[in-house]
């Protein structure tokens, strides 16, 4: 598989894994500041932005698939161990990665994410509406219906040019339909609630408590169950508080790295 990575900095690897139906650029608020003092490696998964992948590539993907794309990079550039930071989609493969490989994980990082299972806290209705296909919206509309509510009403309200930023960084980095749906299976079906408890790393679970489409109370759930977790969470913080709570989220990785 052919994927599309970038290296910035020196120091630890520090390599982080985007969300749902995103790559590397979902990091732009991360990169220049975290690789200060890390290796930083963001890449796109296959069949997403720069990866892209042929048809045999999107042919009955699962978490194996992303687990193996993450392990092909640090092979690749010679990494036996590396700190692993996911966020939301990126959070269930940093678990699953960290249970099938937890000697090439060093410290693993957690953000806005869940363990699935039971004890699940779904967003609203609406909120999973606007995720499901919709072949009469344009492709556009369709990413600003699930990307604005990722922000608190306050950002787009106040900030409504740097939520655009986002949309169209969104909008130039194209999806594999296969992917999306793929991802999209994925994510309904998550279930590591039973596994998480063996993950021995020491973890920072970091969420934002106005997080509409990760609810907060299931980094809650996933803290108490991990044996070495530390729970931080952000005051006035989205879905997407990396991008806006980016200096405050920063701090908080660097601070749990370097301890």
């Amino acid at each position: 598989m052919k994927l599309f990575y970038e290296t910035h900095g020196a120091g630890d690897a520090l390599i982080l894994i985007a969300g749902f139906a995103s790559g590397a650029w979902n990091w732009f608020r991360q990169i220049e500041d975290l690789s200060k003092d890390f290796r930083v490696i963001t890449f796109d998964p296959r069949g997403i932005g720069q990866s892209k992948a042929g048809e045999s590539d999107l042919q009955n993907l699962s978490m194996k698939n992303y687990i193996a794309d993450v392990l092909q990079i640090l092979d690749a550039l010679e990494i036996e161990k590396a700190h692993v930071l996911g966020a939301s989609f990126g959070g269930f493969v940093a678990q699953e990665f960290a249970l099938a490989f937890p000697e090439r994980v060093g410290k693993l990082i957690l953000a806005c994410t869940s363990a699935g299972g039971k004890h699940h806290v779904k967003p609203d209705i609406e909120i999973l509406r606007s995720f499901a296909p919709d072949a009469s919206l344009p492709t556009g509309e369709k990413i600003r219906r699930f990307i604005r509510p990722a922000f608190t009403a306050e950002f787009n309200r106040e900030r409504a040019a740097e939520v655009e930023e986002v949309c169209q960084l969104r909008e130039q980095n194209e999806v594999a339909e296969a992917v999306y749906l793929a991802q999209l299976q994925t994510a309904f079906t998550f279930n590591a609630a039973d596994k998480i408890g063996a993950i021995e790393n020491e973890t920072l679970v970091i969420t934002g408590d106005k997080d509409s489409v990760v609810p907060m109370e299931n980094s809650l759930n996933l803290a108490k169950e991990m044996p070495n977790a530390t729970l931080k969470i952000i005051e006035n913080g989205s879905h997407l508080f990396f991008i806006e709570n980016a200096d405050e989220f920063n701090c908080a990785v660097k601070e749990f790295l370097e301890t």
